[in-house]
């Protein structure tokens, strides 16, 4: 068993004692024991309980930048890089509810999980073509940041099987933050002449005039206002382990969760 099949065997064992008896009674010893694995490698790979929820971050991060979109919209590359960490959190469902549940009542655990959970929005926005230097890459992470909460908050009471209720949230949070960062010009340089050159322009204004956005239009030609999907509208995304997979979203309401 090489490392990193060590390591998914005892993270899917920790987060599955933590669906049966709660996160705070799941220690790294329990989680070796239970999935059979030599109690000496545990301790040398994981020194601590955190380190099980940093090394599961990590590795849902590159989920979902092993096949990173390249072109289209920003925000539209946004949700495809998001909707993919969500792909590896439902594996592992019950447990993480139940860390969330147990969060408010450890602060130094939600401060790690805070602290590693900026550096993944970086990696995202980064992924997506966003800068994330000086002062507007600072407020990008923060503002992607607060999106993503706000999407886990909507996937923990999400029990649909398209998850079209959280693709919903994470859709509209991702518009609120393109409407509040629309003077941070959060797009690549490229997205920019490319809006710039087909965007309407109004009576009395030039083409230059217009405000950078992750995108001017969304892909069912749309404004960028916030609200919920339109309905019937898909993006589509790849699943793992599958091609391009269409996902219907649809209008509906609307953690922290690590990367090392």
């Amino acid at each position: 068993m090489d490392d990193e099949e060590f390591d998914q065997a005892l993270i899917a064992t920790a987060f599955r004692l933590a669906a049966d008896k709660g996160w705070p009674r799941v220690t790294v010893l329990d989680a070796a024991r239970g999935a059979g694995l030599p109690l000496e490698r545990a301790r040398a790979r994981f020194p601590s309980r955190e380190a099980i929820l940093l090394r599961w971050g990590r590795h849902a991060d590159q989920e979902a930048l092993a096949e990173a979109p390249s072109e289209g919209p920003v925000r539209d590359r946004l949700f495809d890089l998001l909707m993919r960490r969500i792909d590896s959190m439902q594996a592992h469902r019950g447990g993480l509810i139940m860390l969330l549940v147990a969060l408010p009542a450890e602060p130094p655990t939600a401060l790690l999980l805070g602290c590693a959970t900026h550096r993944s929005m970086r990696w995202m926005l980064e992924a997506a073509g966003v800068r994330t230097d000086g002062l507007r890459g600072v407020l990008a992470v923060r503002g992607l940041t607060a999106a993503w909460l706000w999407a886990v908050r909507a996937w923990e009471r999400d029990e649909s099987a398209d998850l079209s209720g959280t693709m919903a949230a994470l859709d509209a949070a991702l518009r609120r933050a393109e409407q509040a960062a629309s003077w941070l010009n959060w797009t690549d340089a490229s997205s920019r002449k490319r809006n710039l050159a087909s965007a309407p322009v109004p009576p009395g204004e030039s083409p230059g005039e217009s405000p950078g956005e992750f995108s001017r239009e969304s892909p069912g030609g749309s404004s960028g206002a916030s609200g919920p999907p339109a309905a019937g509208r898909t993006r589509p995304r790849s699943r793992r382990g599958g091609g391009e997979t269409p996902r219907s979203e649809a209008s509906g309401p609307s953690a922290q969760l690590p990367q090392d």
